[in-house]
């Protein structure tokens, strides 16, 4: 098949999410090329050229099987790529000096290529900051728990006096890792009295946010301008503070987005220059949705399975749409 309006999907080995994503798009008969950053450059080549013309950037990637003509890019879908890979021959030094050559070269390429893409890696960069989601999310007219950045211990105390009552603590990114062969993660976690105030605080940066009652939570998935909506309601105590932690525990139901809440979240995506964002929110007993974030690529799969909101299609025909 001709490679005329092909999807690039650039993701690792195992993710789930973009499998969705190609099944659909082969089943469109929509040409779809996947590559991995790490095939750079021991499974991936390129060979690129700009003669002057106004026509951008002309040549091909080529990997072992198959081989992609840039002009025919017409959206890549930007999921989770790992870094480029060396070999082991080469010092610290010049492995470093390589895979920053690869970055803004390799990388730098396909960013130049006139495509639509979802999300734009740079843009999804800076929108996963919290603050700044925070931020804008206020300005946009959403609810917000009032919130503390800071690694000062006594700070901590004020805020909770404030307050009055429950404080969360929660990472600013995901942290997972390994502990004694087990495998661990940090999720959202409601303090202890004696840990408000604890000197380890002072270690580094930590954000603290009031405790916002829940009577359940959404997850909102955003694919360039359709909104689709699913309630999470927790079974356990560790899903009612953080969903995350035990999926077992957790039923879905679609929902309808108050109007006021999807034109705050339309302003969000806006100012954050995206066209995809998965949106966390509590919903109050009395009915109010409070943003908690938003993950400019997050996962949608495990809400589609569940309610069967067409979230796939979506992306499929946002990436399907040409721009060039």
């Amino acid at each position: 098949m001709p490679d005329s309006g092909t999807v690039l999907v650039i993701t690792g080995a195992f993710d789930p999410t973009a499998d969705l994503v190609i099944e659909e798009l082969n089943r469109r008969a929509v040409p779809v090329f996947r590559a991995d950053t790490a095939w750079f450059p021991s499974r991936l080549a390129v060979a690129a050229g700009l003669d002057g013309a106004p026509v951008g950037w002309r040549g091909e990637f080529a990997s072992e099987c198959r081989s992609l003509d840039l002009a025919a890019v017409r959206s890549v879908y930007y999921r989770r790529p790992t870094p480029s890979e060396f070999p082991s021959e080469l010092s610290p030094e010049a492995r470093a000096v390589a895979a920053a050559e690869a970055r803004r070269g390799f990388g730098g390429l396909l960013s130049a290529l006139p495509a639509r893409w979802l999300p734009p890696p740079g843009r999804a960069a800076e929108a996963e900051s919290k603050p700044l989601q925070l931020r804008v999310a206020a300005e946009c007219g959403l609810r917000v728990p009032r919130t503390l950045i800071t690694n000062r211990p006594d700070a901590v105390r004020q805020f909770a006096s404030r307050i009055g009552g429950p404080v969360v603590y929660k990472p600013f990114t995901p942290i997972r890792g390994t502990v004694g062969g087990e495998s661990v993660a940090v999720y959202a976690s409601v303090l202890r009295p004696e840990d408000i105030g604890h000197p380890s605080i002072a270690a580094t940066a930590h954000l603290f946010q009031e405790w916002v009652p829940k009577a359940y939570e959404v997850r909102l998935t955003a694919v360039g301008g359709r909104l689709f909506a699913a309630g999470i309601h927790a079974e356990s105590d560790a899903a009612r503070t953080d969903w995350r932690s035990d999926y077992d525990s957790l039923r879905y139901r679609v929902c309808d987005v108050p109007a006021e809440v999807a034109a705050g979240v339309h302003r969000v995506l806006a100012r954050l220059g995206l066209p995809y964002g998965a949106f966390d929110f509590v919903v109050t007993p009395s009915g109010n949705w409070v943003f908690l974030e938003v993950n400019p690529n997050g996962q949608y799969g495990f809400v589609e399975q569940a309610t069967g909101l067409p979230i796939t299609a979506a992306i499929c025909d946002y990436l399907e749409e040409d721009e060039r």
